[in-house]
């Protein structure tokens, strides 16, 4: 007899589970989900061994270059300055000669405004007006070839200073042009008919230029040299006198600011010594303790200029630092309006193949240590002996070894003559 069954009961365990909708998803497309991850991992996989068969590694191509050992510095200048001052400094002076502009001995660098000066000039500026005014007037009456040539000089000066943008040069061709009317207006007024006004006038302005001259001081140079005005106090203390008593402790203490400029003075004027000039540099770097007299060196400075430089005098301290004094001969007037400059120190610079250090490796051959490199070329990687020459912090400049060198290292006859060298463009290993 067949049994029956309950309809709660048949409800009851077809019913089916709740599932959320993003589970029902996954469920019903997790073969496709399953495919799209293999996929992937096989085109990983895939460019990865590509990779690696097609480059194993990075390399780097040998080239000619070359490497340097810098360091940077603060340096403070030493250089003979003879300060050149006259009696009347207070009344303000004139410069006869600009700012890093070269004077032999005895020439005259500046001069000092004279009493009264003032009232001088301006009677002569007022005179100049009432000349010109009259010679306006009578152009063409008196002119020569001489007032035709002033003439010609004159409209030159002023095409000159139309195309021209250094201040100095502008204010040089001004006086030009004031001297060259002067000498016309005097010129015109020997031609004019005696006690006429022009010639009245030019008199007048003559007398007052006399006295103006009688009345000034002017200073010369007592030495040849570079003439600056930027006279600071200092140049009794970086003296080039006595280098010995030049310490750390002393340079610090004179309390210079980086790259400040002397400022100007109205008062008097220096004469420098443009052959020559030191820098002093306190240093406790290891190529500082391993410095000597009279190496040669190289200063960079901070507009890009590269100068040789000669170690002059090196004190050590007992503070363990080193104060190096560098003596210069070029570049000098470009250092003429400093005290304390930042620059670099190349020690040393080399040139030739030019590899990084990530690419050299090295072997034990009895008691040496020898580097190689690994060139890799058309799918085969040769082992190349290298002679390391110089190097840096990243790169070293290498060369081959000589089969006498590599004989002495140890190599046999058949090693030496099956040796690979390595040329400019071998593409070489990085880490090998």
């Amino acid at each position: 007899m067949k049994s029956k069954i309950e309809p709660k009961k048949i409800n009851k365990i077809n019913k089916p589970k709740k599932k959320n909708k993003f589970t029902q998803i996954i469920i019903k497309n997790r073969r496709l989900i399953i495919m799209i991850i293999l996929i992937c991992a096989i085109i990983y996989t895939f460019k990865i061994v590509l990779q690696l068969v097609k480059n194993p590694t990075d390399t780097f191509l040998v080239e000619q270059g070359q490497i340097y050992q810098e360091e940077a510095a603060t340096g403070y200048i030493f250089r003979d300055e003879t300060v050149v001052k006259g009696e009347n400094y207070k009344n303000g002076m004139s410069q006869i000669k600009t700012e890093g502009e070269r004077v032999a001995k005895g020439e005259a660098i500046f001069r000092y405004y004279s009493n009264g000066e003032g009232n001088l000039v301006k009677k002569i500026e007022e005179l100049d007006k009432k000349i010109d005014e009259v010679m306006s007037n009578e152009d063409g009456l008196f002119s020569s070839s001489d007032t035709k040539a002033l003439e010609d000089q004159i409209i030159q000066k002023i095409d000159n200073i139309y195309n021209e943008n250094d201040l100095q040069k502008i204010r040089e061709s001004k006086n030009d042009i004031n001297t060259y009317i002067m000498k016309k207006a005097k010129i015109t007024g020997e031609k004019s008919p005696a006690g006429s006004y022009l010639k009245k006038l030019i008199d007048e302005r003559s007398g007052y230029e006399n006295t103006l001259n009688l009345g000034a001081e002017y200073v010369k140079s007592p030495i040849s040299g570079i003439v600056s005005y930027r006279v600071d106090g200092y140049e009794e203390i970086l003296t080039t006198s006595n280098f010995g008593n030049i310490s750390k402790e002393f340079l610090e203490g004179l309390n210079l600011k980086t790259g400040q400029m002397i400022p100007a003075n109205d008062e008097s004027g220096k004469i420098i010594n443009n052959y020559e000039c030191y820098i002093a540099v306190a240093s406790n770097s290891e190529y500082a303790k391993q410095a000597k007299i009279d190496d040669a060196v190289k200063l960079k400075f901070s507009n890009g200029n590269e100068v040789s430089a000669s170690i002059e005098y090196i004190n050590h301290e007992d503070s363990d630092d080193y104060v190096l004094i560098f003596k210069i001969d070029k570049s000098v007037e470009e250092l003429i309006s400093y005290r304390k400059i930042s620059f670099s120190i190349i020690w040393w610079s080399a040139s030739g193949k030019k590899i990084p250090n990530s690419a050299i490796a090295y072997e034990q051959k009895g008691d040496n240590n020898v580097a190689y490199v690994v060139r890799t070329r058309a799918g085969y990687q040769d082992k190349i002996w290298i002679k390391e020459l110089k190097t840096n912090g990243k790169y070293t400049i290498v060369t081959d070894y000589t089969s006498d060198e590599l004989k002495e290292l140890g190599y046999g006859i058949e090693e030496i003559k099956s040796r690979k060298k390595i040329s400019l463009y071998d593409e070489i290993l990085i880490n090998p």
